[in-house]
């Protein structure tokens, strides 16, 4: 296990925090008020100056970003619009032709072309491909944890070895100790390396949570883990009060995040995911009454084709839950509390990157 001690070395124990929800009644926003994947106003500006073939916007938002190291929303800003410009490509072509060295412009374009290699059967060649560009992109600005986030992925996909992995880890925590993207990536690959190895995976998710500051995402890497437990049917048993101690620690971190805006809605999905299948009816809700209208797509397409339907069909599911005191005896179900939630055809959940 050289690797995880490689990763866990520059974690640092400290004491650990729990949350409760909040017993208060639940009005939820109607099912044609809620949104899925909704940016918030200034990467909205970005989408909707590249749709008009503008890049202005997206180099205007992604360096101030830069300027004040705001690492996290640089993150999920980047992976947003690589995503779109997959489809639309031609306000990123133009801003790389103008700019070739800018290193916003850099990162999207080494994003979307991890994003491309990955969804193809020939990853592993595409990827060797890409590395060059990260690696430009990765030089371009020595604070910005980012591109290496993106290396730990590519590494991922393309088999990398532990040495090489840990080189990068060690990079990233350099630049940013408690970067929720670097960890997540991190956490990705020790899963997909030990396929199993849900307890390790506990052990670097929980170090990381417990040294990371109170207001910080990496507070709820152990939900990640969590979540890989329990959509995967491989390896020991993972004790019930660890499951429960990972989700006690990001509701206690849900409860310090800002309500009414999009941004923190990935965590409260993933959570209220987490908490449905541990039967945590109520802190369900609470999770689903501070997401309000704003439904994520992952991590609803884990089991699903319709993520904003599965979130709704969840949703309602919780709602009746809390009413009634028991799903199975309103919804005609007799499968057990690890097979929760299912999917649309009503297969297991697939085994998915945690």
């Amino acid at each position: 296990m050289a690797l995880l001690h490689g990763f866990t070395r520059t974690s640092r124990v400290r004491g650990t925090s729990t949350g409760a929800a909040s017993p208060a009644p639940v009005v939820l926003p109607a099912d044609d008020e809620v949104l899925l994947d909704a940016p918030d106003d200034a990467l909205g500006r970005a989408l909707v100056g590249a749709a008009d073939g503008d890049h202005t916007p997206a180099v205007e938002l992604l360096a101030a970003t830069r300027r004040a190291g705001a690492w996290e929303h640089r993150d999920r800003y980047v992976r947003r619009l690589a995503r779109f410009a997959r489809s639309r490509p031609e306000w990123l072509d133009t801003w790389r032709a103008l700019a070739p060295r800018d290193p916003d412009g850099l990162l999207v374009d080494a994003q979307r072309a991890v994003d491309r290699a990955w969804d193809s059967p020939a990853r592993i060649e595409l990827l060797r491909e890409v590395s060059p560009l990260i690696t430009t992109a990765a030089r371009s600005d020595s604070r910005d944890p980012v591109p290496w986030r993106l290396a730990l992925d590519h590494a991922r996909g393309a088999h990398a070895g532990h040495t090489y992995v840990e080189e990068l880890w060690e990079a990233a925590v350099r630049r940013a100790p408690h970067h929720h993207g670097c960890h997540v990536a991190a956490l990705r690959y020790l899963a997909s390396s030990w396929h199993g190895s849900h307890r390790e995976c506990f052990d670097f998710a929980d170090l990381a949570a417990q040294d990371a500051p109170e207001g910080s995402l990496t507070q709820a890497l152990p939900l990640r883990a969590a979540f890989g437990y329990l959509t995967d049917d491989c390896g020991p048993e993972v004790r019930r009060e660890r499951l429960d101690a990972a989700a006690d620690r990001a509701i206690a971190l849900s409860a310090r995040l800002p309500t009414g805006q999009c941004w923190p809605a990935e965590l409260r999905n993933l959570l209220t995911y987490v908490l449905v299948r541990l039967e945590r009816w109520q802190d369900a809700l609470e999770q689903l009454r501070l997401t309000g209208p704003y439904a994520t797509s992952f991590p609803w397409d884990r089991d699903a084709d319709d993520p904003l339907g599965r979130f709704l069909e969840v949703r309602q599911t919780v709602r009746t839950a809390v009413a009634y005191g028991s799903p199975t005896a309103t919804m005609g179900s007799s499968d057990s509390a690890s097979d929760r939630p299912r999917g649309g055809q009503g297969g297991r959940l697939r085994f998915g990157d945690h």
